[in-house]
C-alpha cells in the first residue's frame, strides 16, 4: 500500500532546552498560535505523537511537543530521532536557552532547586545540563536565547517564525547591535559597519543615538556610508526573492558597530525604510541602543 504524504499545512515542533530558560512560556505561545501542545513528553512517545500530528484530524495538524531534562538518559536518543522524523514529516527542533547569569537569577527568584543539581549548587546543575543538552542544541535548527526577552518579545519571536505562512508574508527584522555585547544569535545576515567614522568621538554628537537626525546626517555625510547602503540594498534585492522562493518566512539582518548606539542604528533605520518602500514587511530592533548609557 502506498504511504500517504502528509498535508503541506501540517507541522510538528519538538521543543526542548535548559531548565529556567522559558520552555513552558514558549509552549504557551505555540498553544496561542493554534498548536496542539503536549508538556513533559517522554522521548519514546514522540514517534506516536508525530504520527498523530501527520495523520490525525485537523485539531492535530500543528503540534508542539515539550521534552526536558527530566527525561535523563533517554535524551541522548533525541537528535537521532529528530533526524529520522525529519525524513518523514515536516518537523522542527527548537532549543530554548539563556545565559548562566539569567538562569541563576531566575532560579534565585523562584527559590526552586535545579533538577540536575543533585543537592549541589544551582550553578553546578546548569553546568551539568548544558553538557547533557549540547548534542541536542547542535541538532536544533532554531535556537531561542531568552536572556534579554520579556514575555511579549518571546511571543513575537515565536509568532514570527511559526505562524502559518498563509497568515502573513515574509517578515524581515533589521537589528542594530554592538559587537562588545555579542552578535545576535538569530542573525541570518551580519554587516560590520565599524569601518565608518564614529560619532562617539564627536563631542556634540556623543550623547545622542543614531535615531537623532543630527547623528544620522553625520554618518550619511560620508561617501563610504552611502556607497555601502547602495551595495547592501542591491544585495538584499537579489537575496530576498530567493529566500522567499525557498520557503523562508523570516529573515534577520543585523548591522553591528562598536557599542550599538550610533552607526549601526543609523544604517538599520535607513535599510528598514528602503525595504518597506519595496513593499516588504520590515521592523527595526535596536538591541543595544541604551546599554552603557549613564
Amino acid at each position: 500500500m502506498k504511504r500517504q504524504r502528509p498535508s503541506a499545512d501540517r507541522r510538528l515542533v519538538i521543543l526542548t532546552g535548559l531548565s529556567g530558560s522559558g520552555k513552558g512560556t514558549t509552549l504557551k505561545v505555540f498553544e496561542d498560535l493554534g498548536f496542539y501542545c503536549v508538556d513533559n513528553l517522554p522521548v519514546d512517545l514522540i514517534p506516536t505523537l508525530s504520527e498523530l500530528a501527520m495523520r490525525g484530524g485537523r485539531e492535530y495538524q500543528r503540534m508542539a511537543l515539550l521534552v526536558d531534562a527530566r527525561e535523563g538518559g533517554s535524551l541522548k536518543r533525541l537528535p537521532a530521532l529528530y533526524r529520522r522524523l525529519g525524513r518523514q514529516y515536516p518537523s522542527t527542533l527548537v532549543f530554548v536557552e539563556a545565559s548562566d547569569e539569567a538562569l541563576l537569577r531566575r532560579f534565585s527568584e523562584t527559590r526552586r532547586p535545579h533538577p540536575l543539581g543533585g543537592g549541589g549548587s544551582i550553578r553546578e546543575g546548569i553546568r551539568r545540563e548544558r553538557q547533557l543538552m549540547a548534542p541536542i542544541r547542535r541538532a536544533a535548527p532554531v535556537v531561542i536565547d531568552t536572556t534579554r526577552f520579556n514575555v511579549h518579545e518571546l511571543r513575537q519571536f515565536v509568532a514570527d517564525r511559526f505562524q502559518s505562512a498563509e497568515q502573513r508574508p515574509m517578515l524581515i527584522s533589521v537589528v542594530s547591535f554592538g559587537y562588545r555585547f555579542g552578535i545576535p544569535t538569530d542573525a541570518d545576515l551580519v554587516f560590520d559597519v565599524r569601518f565608518l567614522p564614529n560619532p562617539h568621538f564627536v563631542a556634540e554628537l556623543r550623547p545622542y543615538s543614531g535615531k537623532e537626525k543630527r547623528v544620522a546626517r553625520y554618518v550619511l555625510s560620508f561617501r563610504q556610508a552611502r556607497g555601502f547602503l547602495r551595495r547592501v540594498e542591491d544585495l538584499l534585492g537579489y537575496l530576498i526573492p530567493r529566500y522567499i522562493d525557498e520557503g523562508k518566512s523570516y529573515l534577520t539582518i543585523a548591522f553591528g558597530c562598536t557599542g550599538g548606539r550610533h552607526r549601526s542604528v543609523v544604517l538599520g533605520e535607513v535599510v528598514a525604510k528602503r525595504l518597506a518602500a519595496r513593499g516588504l514587511t520590515a521592523k527595526v530592533i535596536h538591541r543595544d541602543i541604551d546599554r552603557g548609557v549613564a
